[in-house]
């Protein structure tokens, strides 16, 4: 799994011009998913997204986790991160997880970070969203699960 994560001050997702997902301070994640992802890659990245030192302490420096400061989550769903442009001008998605292997493990995704004590928002799985931030910074992370296994 593939995923970007923006540390915010607010953050919304809205499909078909309703507002589906909507926090305050804390992270926007997108997340793909890539074949041959498994539960245990999931499972990297909430240990990752939730303990990540990338909030400000007192003295302004980066030693705050998500779960320090008490942040939320929104958590959208964006296969194009497995998007590969290194040959021609179309990107290749070949990288991406079939549509129903990916929806489950970023179900699961949002499901065991609530189950860790972090509210969770998301976007709709496979739909057209537009989403809409306040970067706090910006500060902005991109995570590989497949670094977990080096």
């Amino acid at each position: 799994m593939k995923a970007v994560l923006q540390r915010v001050i607010q953050a919304s997702v809205t499909v078909d011009g309703a507002v589906v997902g909507t926090i305050a301070k804390g992270l926007l994640v997108l997340v793909g998913v890539a074949k041959g992802d498994e539960a245990s890659d999931g499972r990297y990245l909430v240990e990752k997204i939730r303990t990540l030192r990338i909030f400000p302490d007192d003295q302004g420096k980066m030693n705050r986790s998500l779960a320090d400061v008490g942040g939320a989550v929104l958590l959208v769903s964006q296969f194009t991160l497995l998007g590969r442009a290194a040959h021609g001008r179309r990107p290749s998605f070949d990288d991406a997880a079939p549509p129903g292997e990916a929806k489950r493990l970023y179900e699961q995704l949002a499901a065991d970070l609530r189950a860790q004590g972090t509210p969770v928002e998301t976007g709709v799985f496979a739909a057209h969203m537009h989403v809409s931030l306040m970067n706090d910074g910006p500060v902005t992370f991109v995570l590989d699960s497949r670094d977990s296994r080096s």
